[in-house]
């Protein structure tokens, strides 16, 4: 439980303390799901998916490339969503910087059981 984190709090402000592309940042927690937001540019994601959870996609800033196997490429704006349901193959990426929110499961793995040089602990985005 992250009690700190219960205070009104401005996201772009917080977005601002983000230095690494792909490293989400967990802000708040509602129950069993932590809000999370993170900066997103190149294509650094590897495909994954999640056997057990949903993942909720907002796009505050910028373009984000959402690409589901065997889908067309779907281009989300600022103000659009996307939920990702469970065990779909995914991955995100953008040619400029975007900012955006998500909504997961507290045991929701970064990069699903991928592992790679960006791959985030939950410790690591609860700093």
């Amino acid at each position: 439980m992250i009690n700190h984190r219960y205070f009104k709090m401005n996201v772009k402000e917080e977005l601002k303390k983000i230095k690494d592309y792909f490293s989400p940042k967990v802000i708040g927690e509602i129950n069993d799901v932590y809000v999370k937001i993170a900066k997103i540019k190149g294509d650094k994601l590897p495909w994954h998916s999640h056997n057990y959870e949903d993942e909720f996609f907002y796009v505050i800033d910028g373009t984000l490339l959402m690409e589901i196997e065997g889908q067309k490429i779907v281009e989300m704006k600022q103000g659009d969503f996307y939920v990702v349901k469970k065990g779909i193959s995914h991955k995100v990426s953008s040619e400029e910087e975007c900012n955006i929110l998500l909504i997961e499961n507290k045991s929701t793995a970064h990069t699903g059981n991928i592992k790679t040089e960006i791959t985030k602990s939950i410790e690591d985005q609860l700093k």
